[in-house]
């Protein structure tokens, strides 16, 4: 596994309850900025055997980009089950439920500057 991708996982695992963030967000984060296509790719493939919390992942407009009607309805349904709202065009305030990680992701959780957590 590359080191982007352990990146992107570690901070897909970062997003709480009720939080959101980009594909383009999420690539930044872990050091690419222009990889927003390869995080959907990990996604793709990741999220069942990392329990990644797939839902909480939307597009640059804060809309749900998933086409399938089925899992269209699914990612909607757990994004208001964790109370986040969506405005009448389906899209998310991003300002108000965006995650911005704290976490650096080069280091693992806990060997910060403050020791373990």
């Amino acid at each position: 596994m590359t080191p982007f991708t352990e990146k992107v996982i570690r901070i897909i695992q970062s997003i709480p309850e009720g939080k959101v963030m980009t594909y383009g967000g999420i690539a930044r984060a872990a050091g690419s900025p222009r990889a927003a296509r390869q995080v959907v790719r990990i996604l793709h493939s990741m999220s069942r055997s990392y329990k990644l919390p797939w839902h909480r992942v939307v597009n640059a407009k804060g809309a749900i980009s998933l086409t399938e009607d089925e899992a269209h309805s699914q990612q909607l349904l757990y994004l208001l089950g964790e109370g986040i709202v969506m405005n009448a065009l389906g899209l998310i305030d991003l300002e108000h439920y965006q995650h911005h990680p704290e976490l650096d992701i080069d280091d693992e959780p806990g060997s910060g500057p403050n020791g373990p957590a």
